[in-house]
């Protein structure tokens, strides 16, 4: 059984893709959209979350830190379940936990509960993603893999444009309690979808069975995987693209436009929306062009982070009190094009690895944008409390987690290049002997 591959060559066992792989996959990446309109809903009650439970700006970034950090803390285990024990089962447990966080967030009568809410939201959200793109590897030819990752994460900013416009409209309408549980229903519904109709992989593909799942076991999975030069870049380009646009829009975004920039909740919460918008458009040129040339992904992953330190600086150093509506348009459109480039990062740790360690390495890589987006809502929580709500100084914590970012990607890109190559080379090889 073979097909071809990403670069024009045969690969036995590539899945054949299809209207069922579609239909299967739809319905695990329904389960990451209902996962990301609850990850970022407090994006747009961060103002009515600090009146509700009586918290200043540095406790208001600890539901959004705490989260991340459960959040980050889950990838490399999750990989391991991913690997071990396929997707439908870890995409369930995620469906559960993070609907009872939702639920429980909305009953909430004080900041510790609430926090805790935030904490099992964010351990069901973290079985999300990686279960979305294991189950785009099993169902689809390697050759759409950028394009297949890159709808994933469009169909997530479709749940943040959801977050933005459709719960913040609840929230301000029906109240905090109905607004939160009424949306929990939303995984009550994907849950049922996933129990009656996603598969782990097609007919005729089922994985290798996988060896006993001991210490030995993990340790080797973890360390073979970020051995791989591949792996490491992958993780030091998420890291760098996404956090700029994941803070804005997670928590601080809303925040700044109405204090700092004094416009209107309505007025802000549109210009999210255009961040969100932009990602959705960006996602789809990103995917095209890195499937037809593959040699674009680090040129757009470093262009979209100059372009957005020179955005966040120009924004910053306007010498007015308030930024003018045209470049706050551009920022948030400059900011939309994060999210797809910090998906460039699994295409580099996808051809690093082979499939048996697929999970572990998404793992890996994912642990990237969001351990950054933790650092930069802390870093941005406290200097604003230190300084008096000074968002100038706050903001350019960014532009030091950017500066580390691209150091790293460039002192590894000359060796996942080289490692890439020689494991296109001896793919190529063991093709020879695979029946056409």
């Amino acid at each position: 059984m073979s097909s071809v591959g990403s670069a024009g060559r045969v690969l036995p066992g590539d899945p054949p893709g299809g209207r069922r792989a579609i239909a299967v996959w739809s319905v695990g990446v329904a389960v990451y959209f209902v996962a990301v309109v609850f990850r970022t809903s407090l994006g747009v009650a961060g103002l009515d979350a600090a009146d509700r439970f009586h918290v200043n700006a540095s406790a208001l970034s600890t539901f959004s830190i705490l989260q991340l950090l459960v959040y980050a803390g889950m990838q490399i285990p999750v990989g391991l379940l991913v690997d071990r024990l396929g997707t439908k089962k870890v995409l369930g447990i995620g469906v559960v936990l993070f609907t009872a966080g939702q639920l429980g967030f909305a009953f909430s009568p004080s900041y510790g509960m609430a926090l805790a809410s935030r904490a099992l939201l964010g351990c069901g959200d973290a079985m999300t993603f990686i279960s979305v793109l294991r189950l785009g590897t099993r169902w689809f030819p390697a050759r759409r893999g950028p394009m297949v990752a890159q709808l994933a994460g469009l169909v997530g900013m479709a749940g943040n444009l959801v977050s933005t416009l459709v719960l913040a409209r609840l929230l301000h309408g029906i109240g905090w309690t109905a607004a939160f549980a009424g949306s929990a229903l939303a995984g009550v519904v994907v849950l049922v979808l996933l129990l009656l109709f996603l598969k782990d992989h097609p007919e005729g593909h089922e994985p290798d069975p996988m060896p006993h799942q001991g210490a030995a076991y993990v340790r080797r999975q973890i360390a073979t995987s970020w051995r791989e030069p591949g792996t490491r870049l992958g993780l030091w380009v998420h890291f760098t693209t996404q956090f700029p646009a994941m803070v804005f829009l997670l928590l601080w975004g809303m925040p700044f436009l109405v204090e700092a920039q004094g416009l209107s909740r309505a007025t802000a919460g549109t210009l999210l929306t255009l961040v969100v918008l932009s990602n959705m458009t960006v996602g789809l040129v990103y995917g095209q062009v890195i499937a037809r040339h593959h040699a674009a992904r680090l040129p757009l992953a470093l262009g979209t982070v100059g372009t957005t330190a020179a955005l966040w600086a120009a924004t910053l150093a306007y010498p007015a009190e308030h930024a003018p509506m045209w470049l706050l348009v551009v920022l948030c459109t400059v900011l939309g094009a994060c999210g797809p480039a910090s998906m460039i990062g699994f295409d580099f740790a996808r051809p690093a690895n082979p499939p048996e360690r697929q999970g572990t390495a998404s793992g890996i890589t994912n642990m990237g944008g969001f351990v950054a987006s933790m650092t930069t809502l802390f870093a941005v929580g406290v200097l604003l409390d230190a300084t008096g709500d000074d968002y100038r100084v706050a903001f350019s914590s960014v532009f030091v987690l950017q500066a580390v970012g691209v150091t790293q990607i460039l002192r590894l890109r000359g060796r996942a290049a080289l490692r890439e190559r020689e494991r296109l080379v001896a793919s190529r090889v063991e093709t020879v002997h695979v029946p056409v």
